[in-house]
């Protein structure tokens, strides 16, 4: 009798990452530029030779954009305190995410990209430690830090005088703002007349209320009629007494009406839903109250906020996700890589509201015809990051923030 094998168990896709992550001991490493084989190469590569480019650079450090990998170096920074939509996973939790993005500034956009996972969680400190690490990098990128600590992060570094970017904000917002461009023209509405709904008013909702706005953003650049956001605890309104100082400041732009109430109430009536918050948050029913043909973001992660084929069927016309297995995948792989690139080719003192928008129209402009099913170009497409690079550095010499 022949005895069978059983067959394999397929792995999910958890354990197969898992698995492939321990044959290779992690995703990056490093390589020289210069090879070290015989003694000249050693005194052109270390010393002696090197001590005549410390020399010059000491002397004049703009010369490390030259001489130094800081032309091309970025720093991947995180603190672990929201990884992913896992929560607070500390630094060593943070490792294989931040790794992970490196991978893909490498890979997308030519970038040289280190993680560095800090094992504090004080923002002073994260602070004091990014500027005292900063002269080695062209730009840094702020991954995976909790807001409302994410804001002072930001800001405070600002005056570095190399870019400094939280993609959690400003990356998912460009993206939206991109995606939801197109999908005006599909639905047939003019983009300055759109009413929104964001729920979750975190790092990513705060940014793309903002830009959505037009806040920060040069003359010329197109927003939306009203925005309207909600948190866990219902529509971020005037009465509410609870509010942290960051959801404040978005009452100078939105909910013009104060509305009131959960977000049942805030989709009545509105064109756009956005959901960067929790899965199953938009009840299928409360689709038939917004406007006509509305728009669905359904963006949290790894379940959205409503399915998209639920979506469709209470009577959603365009809707996009943050996942590949369904069309109009709003991924912030679309923006970062080519917003950095741009930035650090133009050696720009930093990213501005107006070069993000410019991103933004860029990446819109790429889909020469959008439909329902396709409002954003493909992450495999190999010219994404190219045409939002040219776009940024454009902007920032127009804007007068790139040093060349």
């Amino acid at each position: 009798m022949v005895k069978r094998t059983p067959p394999m168990k397929k792995l999910d896709i958890g354990d197969e990452s898992v698995a492939v992550h321990h044959l290779l001991g992690g995703k990056l490493g490093t390589f020289s530029k210069v090879p070290v084989k015989t003694s000249h190469d050693l005194s052109i590569a270390y010393t002696p030779g090197v001590a005549k480019v410390s020399q010059v650079v000491a002397a004049d450090p703009s010369r490390a954009f030259d001489l130094t990998l800081k032309k091309n170096a970025l720093a991947v920074i995180s603190d672990g305190s929201k990884v992913l939509g896992l929560g607070n996973l500390g630094a060593y939790g943070a490792i294989p995410v931040m790794e992970g993005k490196a991978v893909l500034f490498k890979e997308l956009g030519g970038i040289d990209a280190f993680p560095i996972c800090l094992l504090t969680q004080d923002s002073k400190e994260i602070i004091s430690i990014i500027r005292n690490i900063s002269p080695v990098f062209g730009a840094i990128n702020l991954e995976d830090f909790v807001a409302p600590k994410c804001f002072e992060i930001e800001a405070a570094l600002q005056d570095l005088g190399i870019p400094v970017f939280h993609d959690d904000q400003h990356g998912t917002a460009v993206v939206v703002y991109a995606g939801l461009w197109n999908a005006s023209k599909v639905v047939g509405k003019e983009f300055a007349s759109l009413r929104v709904c964001i729920n979750g008013a975190g790092a990513a909702g705060n940014a793309i209320a903002r830009m959505l706005k037009g806040i920060g953003v040069p003359p010329g650049f197109p927003s939306v009629k009203e925005v309207i956001l909600c948190d866990s605890k219902g529509i971020v309104d005037r009465s509410r007494a609870d509010l942290d100082p960051a959801k404040k400041e978005l009452l100078a732009f939105s909910n013009s009406a104060h509305m009131r109430g959960g977000l049942r109430e805030a989709v009545m009536g509105m064109d756009v839903f956005i959901g960067v918050s929790v899965a199953g948050a938009l009840n299928p029913e409360w689709i038939g109250s917004m406007g006509k043909n509305p728009v669905i973001f359904a963006l949290a992660n790894p379940v959205p906020e409503i399915m998209p084929d639920v979506a469709k069927g209470a009577g959603a016309k365009v809707v996009a996700t943050g996942r590949s297995d369904f069309p109009n995948q709003t991924n912030n792989a679309l923006a970062f890589p080519g917003i950095f690139r741009g930035a650090m080719d133009a050696h720009a003192v930093r990213i501005t509201e107006g070069m993000n928008m410019a991103a933004a129209l860029a990446l819109a402009g790429m889909v020469d015809s959008p439909s329902t099913d396709q409002i954003l170009p493909s992450l495999s497409d190999p010219r994404v990051a190219k045409v939002v690079a040219s776009a940024v550095k454009k902007q920032a010499e127009a804007e007068g923030v790139a040093r060349r």
